[in-house]
């Protein structure tokens, strides 16, 4: 249908092929080449990855490769590696690595001075984020962890963050934690994004504060963005009554540029705000 040209010379080494989180009309014209030209393709689960090679008439062989036998696997994809073959690494939807088996491949690869590729596609975190119109400054947590205390410990790093927050988590599990995203981003709004580009997607837009009012299907695979900070974003620009007397005081005895430090380290304020405002005492005195 189209006129792609693909390079027909692959070099060796691991390919890392992002895959389509839903709908196998996002799979690029390059990640169907390079899958079709692999020597071998690691799969997170070759049941998954089946029915996408034989939807586009891919027949290169699958190697189950999952967390629970990564390490196994190491050294014999190592040696073919060596041997100057091409290796794909997909995982079951979206791009291989994040959030999923992978790393410990990627690791020893560096550490052999294997060449490894990435071949962009889709990617779950990245196509919420974009639907978002929260910051596209942003951190992202990928799977949160099992323990409730391990999630708090995580909120506890991140919240003061002024950033979007991305994280992964099952339609189940949401509402057995809502007390805990709430405690941490009640004043922030959100989006949950479930079954991204599936038949069934949805997009559900609300604020923190309501979400234990919200009715979530307990179907499919969930991505939820958090929207940055606004409220610090807005304190950021305001010295309040009590820093100004101290910084008319500070200025006695301390430099401005000593002051600015010391305020905007103790302070959620812009330095240029609190220069500004020293700048300007400093002359009145």
């Amino acid at each position: 249908m189209y006129n792609i040209k693909i390079n027909d010379s692959l070099k060796p080494g691991l390919y890392c092929v992002s895959t389509p989180i839903g709908n196998l009309g996002d799979i690029t014209f390059r990640a169907l080449y390079i899958l079709n030209k692999s020597d071998l393709i690691l799969s997170e689960d070759t049941r998954v990855s089946s029915k996408l090679l034989s939807r586009f008439n891919i027949k290169t062989k699958l190697l189950s490769n999952h967390k629970f036998n990564e390490k196994k696997n190491i050294k014999s994809i190592l040696n073919l590696l060596k041997d100057n073959k091409i290796i794909s690494i997909i995982s079951d939807a979206g791009t291989p690595t994040i959030s999923d088996p992978g790393g410990i491949l990627i690791s020893e690869c560096t550490k052999n001075k294997i060449d490894i590729f990435p071949v962009p596609g889709p990617s779950a975190a990245i196509a919420a984020i974009s639907a978002s119109g929260f910051s596209n400054n942003f951190f992202f947590c990928g799977f949160l962890p099992e323990k409730k205390l391990q999630i708090n410990q995580l909120f506890e790093k991140i919240y003061k963050l002024n950033c979007s927050i991305i994280f992964f988590i099952s339609p189940k599990k949401i509402k057995k934690i809502t007390a805990h995203i709430q405690k941490y981003f009640n004043d922030r709004e959100i989006l949950i994004t479930r079954e991204m580009t599936k038949l069934h997607e949805e997009y559900i837009r609300d604020k923190v504060k309501n979400l234990n009012k919200v009715n979530i299907s307990q179907k499919g695979e969930m991505t939820v963005v958090i929207s940055e900070n606004s409220n610090i974003q807005n304190r950021l620009q305001v010295i309040e009554e009590s820093v100004k007397k101290k910084i008319i005081k500070l200025l006695k005895k301390m430099s401005i540029k000593d002051i600015t430090t010391k305020i905007t380290k103790e302070n959620n304020i812009s330095k240029k705000i609190v220069y500004d405002f020293c700048l300007k005492k400093k002359n009145e005195i």
